[in-house]
Order: structure tokens, then C-alpha cells, then sequence
């Protein structure tokens, strides 16, 4: 099975996870949200898959760029 990474598309701290390793997604699925600068951004699939793995937990800081789930193909 291929992993596909999820990226974190800005800096901010994790809001709300709202999905769980096992989840099938469908691409542009949130996976979590983010809140940078009062604003909530969510953090979407870039493409079809199940969720494998969580690598942050609500409330950790991310950068731009951080791998922040692993999907698996």
C-alpha cells in the first residue's frame, strides 16, 4: 500500500482532530482544523484513502509544511 502525506498548509496550533486512524476519507476530506490567527482552517485529504496515522495531537503547534497525518492508498 502506498502512504500518502497530509500537510499542514500554514503555521498554527491543531484545533479540533475530526477524524480517527482507520477513518476512510474521501478526497478534501478535513482531517483536522487549525486556528492561526483567529481563523479555522481545515486540513484537508489530498486524495482518497484511509487514515493510517495521527502525527500531532489537538492543541500542538505545526509549521507550514509539517507532516501532520499519513494516509494509506
Amino acid at each position: 500500500m502506498r502512504e500518502i502525506k497530509v500537510l499542514s498548509e500554514i503555521s498554527g496550533s491543531v484545533w479540533k482532530i475530526v477524524a480517527a486512524p482507520g477513518d476512510a476519507l474521501d478526497e478534501e476530506q478535513p482531517v483536522m482544523i487549525l486556528e492561526s490567527m483567529k481563523m479555522e482552517i481545515p486540513v484537508l485529504a489530498p486524495e482518497r484513502g484511509v487514515l493510517k496515522t495521527l502525527c500531532v495531537a489537538e492543541g500542538a503547534s505545526v509549521a507550514e509544511g509539517e507532516v501532520v497525518a499519513i494516509l494509506e492508498a
